[in-house]
């Protein structure tokens, strides 16, 4: 963390409050959220809509609704089932449908409740197995003729031979910033803080311990990109799509722009779109700073809770993650990239637990 992060201090000149939720109409509005039913990773039977509801619960001191998310661990044993008809292991994830780049992210979040209830973990502050979350994401899956998938391909502006996904004539555009991941390996002293852009991938474990007590506390995070000049790139090196610049030559480093788009200044002349870093605060205390593989592309707020193997045993039935607030300011840095990124987030399987092909 760098010795200069300190508290999160006045919004720059510009920025816009463009989000703001605390289901005070005590529903998940449509235009603004929508609930999954996926499964990813192994070790877990996915999320679920039925795992997500709005109640109320006392907030510094005031009655309000806030949004709960659920985790069934190893033990439960209810009516509600995952992907293949299963019971355990099994979270509640909602997504923003609004889709979000460079700005301050504010999110109130309560892991369990310091009152045990019958079923829970033992403390609720610390239920191992599951990892409640906060992240920003945006996904496209490119593809392109598979008999010269080494190369660029004018028919397929966004194709690039060098991110290649699985081997395949295709590309993963890729925009994540976790803010945080808790329960890796059941440990919530220190929570996973992510980066990803594209096929790179930065993850940093910060001290989160201060907020694994069963109350809530306030997560904030500022994403910030820029305009990075870029030299020596030719008008006979890019393609133009979607109002931006791609990369058409093997013979610019790939490191240099991550499969980031460049914008056009004049004449061979070009700046890449490029992440500056992200700061994380918890209650306004530093955790810390990322500066690298930081993302570019709009993406959408997802909060909840999902148990992957990668967490570990969760040996009860029930645990909560609950939230209180959201809130966004988007900052238009000159780096950010909007409408790369557009589809919401897909369901994986149908109510009865069949799989989506």
């Amino acid at each position: 963390m760098p010795r200069s992060l300190q508290p999160p201090g006045q919004l720059p000149v510009g920025a816009r409050l463009a989000f703001e939720e605390d289901w005070s109409d005590g529903t998940l509005a449509p235009d603004r959220w929508y609930v999954l039913r996926k499964k990813w990773g192994a070790g877990n039977h996915g999320v679920v809509p039925e795992n997500v509801r709005i109640e109320t619960d006392t907030v510094a001191g005031r009655r309000q609704h806030v949004l709960v998310c659920e985790a069934h661990g190893d033990q439960y044993d209810g009516p509600i089932t995952g992907i293949w008809g299963k019971k355990r292991r099994v979270g509640g994830v909602v997504v923003s449908k609004p889709f979000f780049a460079s700005g301050r992210f504010e999110v109130v979040m309560k892991i369990g409740s310091p009152t045990p209830s019958a079923g829970t973990p033992e403390d609720q502050g610390l239920p191992r197995g599951c990892v409640p979350a906060i992240w920003t994401y945006g996904y496209r899956w490119v593809e392109a003729d598979p008999q010269n998938k080494d190369q660029f391909q004018s028919a397929f502006p966004l194709y690039n031979p060098n991110m290649p996904a699985y081997g395949s004539a295709a590309n993963e555009y890729w925009s994540e910033i976790d803010f945080p991941e808790f329960g890796k390996d059941g440990n919530f002293d220190k929570a996973l803080y992510n980066t990803f852009c594209q096929t790179r991938h930065d993850p940093n474990l910060f001290d989160a311990s201060v907020a694994t007590d069963g109350r809530y506390h306030t997560f904030t995070t500022e994403w910030r990109t820029e305009l990075h000049p870029f030299e020596g790139i030719t008008d006979q090196q890019v393609v133009e799509h979607l109002g931006y610049c791609w990369v058409h030559d093997k013979t610019i480093p790939f490191a240099d722009y991550l499969g980031n788009p460049l914008k056009r200044l004049g004449k061979d002349s070009y700046a890449v779109y490029r992440g500056n870093s992200v700061s994380h605060w918890i209650d306004g205390k530093p955790v810390g700073t990322h500066t690298k593989y930081v993302p570019v592309m709009a993406g959408q707020l997802n909060l909840g809770v999902w148990l992957p193997k990668w967490a570990g045993p969760a040996p009860w039935k029930t645990a909560q993650v609950t939230f209180a607030s959201v809130k966004v300011w988007q900052y238009d840095d000159s780096g950010d990239v909007r409408g790369v990124l557009t589809e919401d987030i897909s369901n994986n399987f149908a109510p009865d637990g069949t799989e989506l092909r």
